[in-house]
């Protein structure tokens, strides 16, 4: 019996939803379980389910751009991304000037608007590939080298933005998710092999010039020698995670979420998990994250065109490098970067990119086909 593609489409989007929802649905349990906590141990005067219903709403309105971007079609997105890069370009330039831009812990990140704020490098990060994809694939012969330096040239003016906000571990997710592109679309090596080499050499010469680079290597190997500064928030990290034990010590019973582990509902918020439902809980999560890893990639296979394919694989890849970025920072594993774990951690725009990002991966599956491109 031969299945109907469209059979075999829905499937995989169902099954992408339903992992997608039991993310979202542990993460918004441990948003209400870490924020209430925080409004109780701080006396503020706030609701204990005042992160929790905003976390809602922008779920609710991510919902709602996921469906306007499936029905809109990833083919017509990629046309439009051009201009939706520049539009993020302007709000990357907007977070410098005072009374739009917000500062918070010397860091311009955000823009305020009615009095939300919105990051825009999270927006960025997702339509840059995008871009790159519509840009390369224009070429049908191969990108040489001319048009391969303009689009580079394109791209460096928000990633400069960024990088001067500064937003280090966004910079470090885009460029990681560019080379990757760049492989799976067979760009010549010779254009970016070579100057990513420089820049690497020219990085490290740099960066063991500097005074503070040591310590900062110091104190992710070893946090305990700075607990009052850079070293609390990993040292508190490990020992949330290691109190859990196997099996945790059950939802709400958290002592780290006390006001003792800061950022606890945004970077941090595995960290919490792990302390509630252990060893086995963090397992489960894991898995989670493969399993739409998995079914990303099976859908990027099943395209029906090689821009669907490679859209859909670049956007899976970067929604498990930053869960693999989280989960390891949490774990000790690597250094700091404040990524958030995706459909997981407290945080509206980063909730809006990610389900906008889910709706380009659905929109994709809807048209497959039986060709693959694995």
């Amino acid at each position: 019996m031969k299945l109907n593609p469209l059979t075999v489409s829905n499937k995989y989007s169902l099954s992408l939803l339903v992992v997608v929802m039991l993310i979202f649905s542990v993460g918004i349990l441990m948003v209400f379980s870490t924020t209430s906590a925080e409004v109780l141990d701080r006396s503020l005067d706030r609701s204990t389910h005042y992160a929790f219903i905003r976390q809602l709403v922008y779920a609710f309105i991510a919902t709602g751009c996921a469906v306007g971007i499936f029905f809109l079609g990833y083919e017509n997105l990629m046309r439009l991304s051009g201009a939706f890069l520049f539009l993020g370009t302007i709000t990357l330039i907007l977070v410098f000037i005072p009374k739009i831009g917000q500062q918070i812990n010397g860091a311009h990140r955000w823009i305020n608007i009615f009095g939300n704020s919105l990051q825009p490098s999270e927006f960025v990060k997702a339509l840059i590939p995008v871009y790159t994809i519509h840009a390369i694939s224009r070429y049908k012969e191969g990108m040489t080298f001319k048009p391969f330096l303009r689009l580079i040239g394109t791209l460096v003016v928000p990633i400069a933005l960024i990088l001067i906000e500064p937003d280090n571990g966004t910079v470090a997710i885009i460029l990681m998710t560019l080379l990757i592109l760049f492989i799976l679309m067979r760009i010549r090596w010779i254009y970016w092999a070579i100057p990513l080499c420089v820049c690497m050499v020219c990085g490290t010469i740099v960066a063991s010039r500097m005074s503070h680079v040591p310590d900062r290597i110091k104190i992710y190997l070893h946090p305990e020698l700075d607990l009052r500064g850079k070293g609390h928030q990993p040292h508190q990290a490990r020992i949330a995670a290691g109190s859990g034990g196997l099996f945790g010590k059950g939802v709400g019973e958290s002592l780290q979420k006390m006001d003792y582990l800061p950022e606890a509902r945004s970077d941090y918020i595995a960290a919490i998990f792990a302390e509630e439902f252990g060893f086995i809980g963090m397992l489960g999560l894991i898995m989670l994250y493969m399993t739409f890893g998995g079914l990303g990639f099976t859908i990027a296979a099943k395209a029906s065109k090689i821009e669907g394919f490679y859209l859909v694989a670049i956007l899976t890849f970067l929604i498990c490098f930053q869960a693999f970025l989280n989960l390891g920072v949490v774990s000790g594993l690597l250094p700091s970067k404040g990524t958030n774990l995706p459909f997981f951690s407290h945080g509206g725009s980063s909730l809006l990119v990610n389900f906008m990002v889910l709706g380009l991966i659905l929109s994709v599956a809807r048209r497959q086909t039986k060709k693959t491109y694995a």
